[in-house]
């Protein structure tokens, strides 16, 4: 019993920093990613019986962070959308502007829930392969839900390079979703 709470206590002193890092790199709030890294390592205490081997905890912890994000992203979504949107769109650009416009309508099968799960991973490994800039105004706007005008206060840049830089965010996430809508519909084909 002694051995398995010094592990536990040698890991979180070890990870705390290096955790709270990777949560805030996609969570930018530090109060929202302090409370994910809690519900992390409750979890870890909670379940460690439950890790097969001490050399897995990191990737355990990490799994269990992204799986945290990813909730907490979903909740967000569910959650009525700010329609300030429109009034700051200019009329003569094109294509989609937010993430709901190029998610798909899906109900409440299983199999429903299943693509959702492979849309959301998809979108985590997007945002991870967007440049800061981008990745930023996304998850301000889309996740956090701030007003373009409230982030051009906060960063001094102007509305119409922030619509830019959300707009190739979501160009570059309807490709990573096209790809997967591709999958899906071949393997649903064979």
């Amino acid at each position: 019993m002694e051995l398995a709470m010094q592990i536990k206590e040698e890991t979180f002193l070890k990870q705390r920093g290096k955790l709270l890092g990777f949560i805030r790199n996609r969570v930018p709030d530090l109060e929202e990613a302090e409370d994910i890294l809690q519900d992390v390592f409750y979890q870890f205490i909670s379940g460690y019986d439950t890790i097969q081997s001490v050399d897995r905890i990191t990737s355990w912890l990490y799994s269990v962070a992204r799986n945290k994000i990813i909730d907490r992203y979903r909740k967000k979504k569910s959650q009525p959308q700010r329609a300030d949107l429109e009034s700051i769109r200019n009329e003569q650009e094109e294509g989609p502007i937010t993430l709901q416009e190029i998610l798909p309508d899906l109900g409440n099968t299983p199999e429903d829930q299943m693509i959702r799960d492979l849309i959301w991973d998809a979108i985590m490994d997007a945002l991870d392969e967007l440049p800061a800039e981008q990745r930023s105004i996304f998850i301000q706007n889309e996740l956090e839900d701030r007003s373009f005008r409230e982030i051009a206060e906060m960063t001094g840049v102007s509305i119409n390079t922030l619509l830019s830089r959300k707009r190739y965010a979501i160009q570059a996430l309807r490709q990573k979703l096209q790809t997967l809508y591709n999958e899906i519909i071949n393997s649903k084909q064979s």
